[in-house]
């Protein structure tokens, strides 16, 4: 079945410039969202790249601190975009407090219906070392997203992955995130892409379907 793509504007008017704030996930940094924000920036929206202690800090400590950066953002209206943990931490910040400019949120590959993959690593004793408190905060109760906020999920079906080490993740999935763990009461839309987990951080297509829903509230279906 083909659906008509959302109409997008080449770029966004100077006088109502959203901005975008990206955050990344796990063991990442803002520089990960390089090309997204290039593509944002071309397409004349403002950017903003949120880089936090993934693992030394806990969900509530980095969505504090999220906060704290879009109050600080100038102007309206403010849009999010998370990979994978990222999306938590958007998540979580709009569970703490909610800035009325934020408009639209897009998640991308985040596990806000647990994760199968941070149960595994939790048995290992040196993974569960490394990766802090942060998996026990994956596997805690599923996302929640508050009415007044405009979410959309892209999730991934390219296995390829860290998940590919660890059987049991339900298919299909992105090779750490299976599609199952992106399903959360509250979506305005969830879209399926042929991408693996990382890949959507460097995906056109990615990128595409990310602005068709911060400009018309629902991802194009091209295929």
């Amino acid at each position: 079945m083909r659906y008509p793509a959302p109409a997008m504007s080449q770029q966004v008017p100077s006088s109502s410039r959203a901005t975008v704030v990206l955050v990344h996930g796990l063991w990442m940094h803002g520089i990960v969202f390089a090309l997204h924000r290039r593509w944002f920036e071309e397409a004349g929206y403002r950017v903003e790249t949120f880089s936090y202690p993934s693992v030394r800090r806990g969900l509530a400590d980095n969505a504090s601190a999220l906060a704290k950066r879009v109050a600080a953002i100038e102007g309206a209206p403010i849009h999010l975009v998370g990979h994978s943990q990222g999306g938590l931490v958007i998540l979580a910040m709009l569970a703490q407090r909610r800035d009325a400019r934020i408009r639209r949120v897009v998640l991308l590959g985040s596990p806000v219906a647990g994760s199968h993959c941070a149960r595994v690593l939790r048995r290992i004793a040196v993974l569960r070392w490394i990766t802090g408190r942060v998996l026990g905060e994956w596997m805690a109760a599923p996302g929640v997203i508050p009415a007044s906020i405009e979410a959309g999920m892209i999730a991934g079906t390219r296995s390829f992955g860290a998940g590919m080490l660890f059987p049991g993740l339900g298919r299909p999935n992105d090779g750490v995130v299976s599609v199952a763990e992106t399903r959360i009461d509250g979506l305005r839309d969830h879209i399926e892409l042929r991408l693996g987990h990382s890949a959507m951080l460097v995906s056109r297509s990615c990128h595409r379907a990310v602005r068709a829903f911060l400009e018309t509230g629902r991802f194009s279906r091209l295929g």
